[in-house]
């Protein structure tokens, strides 16, 4: 069975007036778009419910982080249990901003996976190596251990609810980009661990993205690689040339 194209928009810490958010939404709501691939959009948790409700409904939309535990004192984080009440289907876990600045550790992500998967949710889980760990040939060792503590928590059947989003740390809204053989050949290794560490029919079915500036002028040689099957957008998702990706593979 072939895997759904799928592209989301990260909005990040934007935007930051209600007068921007309306803008977004009139885009996106009255854009034409490939029905065949799957969109979300991940806004700010302050936004999460209200663009859940102003956003066309072949649209979903994801938060970019949830906590480990279901509820208790813990001040500013958001529980799975919560997002799954709230009617919100995705999670972001494990983006590099989280690992860099916030200081999280493989095995935390692993354990936030786990916890979303059991609340019900779907996860954008997010693995990729900084500019010195590709230049010293480590893409695929970092990579793998970043998934490694989540293959370790999860069940074969809970594969069907992650989407990976391979995302180069070095281009993350620096402008560079992966080229589309640098992709491909990572989205191969990736699905090739997933054969031996998980099962071949988790590999086959999992769909791996790319995220790392992809923008409107990159996305359709992105596209045409084998084993990307979407993308997952920052900067370019809070523009029109957002829709422009989301068609990336229309005929």
């Amino acid at each position: 069975m072939p895997r759904k194209f799928f592209v989301g928009g990260n909005f990040k810490m934007n935007p930051i007036s209600l007068e921007e958010k309306r803008t977004l939404v009139k885009v996106l709501n009255e854009a034409d778009v490939d029905q065949n691939v799957e969109v979300v959009i991940a806004p700010p948790a302050i936004y999460l419910i209200s663009l859940k409700e102003l956003l066309r409904g072949d649209f979903k939309v994801a938060a970019q982080n949830c906590y480990v535990k279901t509820s208790g004192a813990f001040t500013g984080e958001i529980s799975p249990a919560q997002l799954a009440d709230a009617g919100i289907p995705y999670v972001v876990l494990g983006h590099s901003e989280r690992r860099t600045l916030f200081h999280e550790t493989s095995k935390l992500v692993a354990d936030k996976t786990r916890a979303a998967i059991d609340a019900g949710l779907s996860v954008i889980l997010c693995v990729g190596e900084t500019l010195q760990e590709r230049e010293a040939n480590k893409t695929k060792e970092v990579v793998e251990e970043q998934l490694k503590p989540v293959v370790e928590v999860l069940k074969e059947a809970d594969w069907s609810k992650i989407v990976i989003a391979y995302e180069p740390v070095w281009a993350i809204g620096t402008g560079k980009v992966a080229t589309s053989a640098q992709a491909q050949e990572t989205h191969a290794d990736i699905r090739a661990y997933l054969a031996k560490a998980v099962s071949p029919a988790v590999a086959e079915s999992t769909r791996i993205i790319y995220g790392g500036s992809v923008n409107a002028k990159n996305c359709k040689e992105l596209g045409t690689q084998k084993d990307v099957d979407g993308f997952l957008v920052g900067g370019a998702s809070l523009k029109p040339e957002f829709v422009d990706i989301i068609n990336a593979t229309r005929a």
